[in-house]
């Protein structure tokens, strides 16, 4: 589960985003297209063509936060990824821009609930 305090925003992208893409690119999209501060502090989701895949940025601590002992800077920036081996991730009915979502919506969206109708897409019968 990512922590998302009460006065951060989480975007979703509309459209299709290239998941070979990086941090440095996904970045530079969130300045570009979507119009937002990278550094805001806020959330970023990006999704797949296939629709199987999310990609979410972070340049905020809170999110961020390192083991201890691990020696890297709690400020750094976050590269989440997410995969459904079965069901796609909800895609916005918008084709460019950006969606807002609530921290309840983000946490449907990652367990491949559709936040419209909530049903579970698929559940894996075992792991591995």
């Amino acid at each position: 589960m990512i922590p998302v305090p009460s006065n951060t925003r989480v975007w979703l992208a509309a459209g299709v985003t290239d998941m070979r893409r990086g941090f440095n690119t996904l970045a530079a999209q969130t300045e570009n297209v979507l119009a937002e501060d990278p550094f805001s502090g806020h959330l970023f989701v990006f999704r797949g063509r296939r629709g199987n895949l999310l990609k979410i940025i972070s340049l905020s601590w809170f999110a961020c936060k390192p083991l201890p002992g691990s020696g890297w800077d709690s400020q750094g920036a976050c590269l989440f990824s997410k995969r459904l081996e079965r069901g796609r991730f909800v895609r916005p009915a918008a084709r460019d821009g950006k969606v807002s979502l609530t921290a309840a919506q983000l946490a449907m969206l990652l367990e491949g609930i559709d936040w419209r109708i909530p049903q579970r897409t698929w559940r894996p019968l075992k792991a591995g």
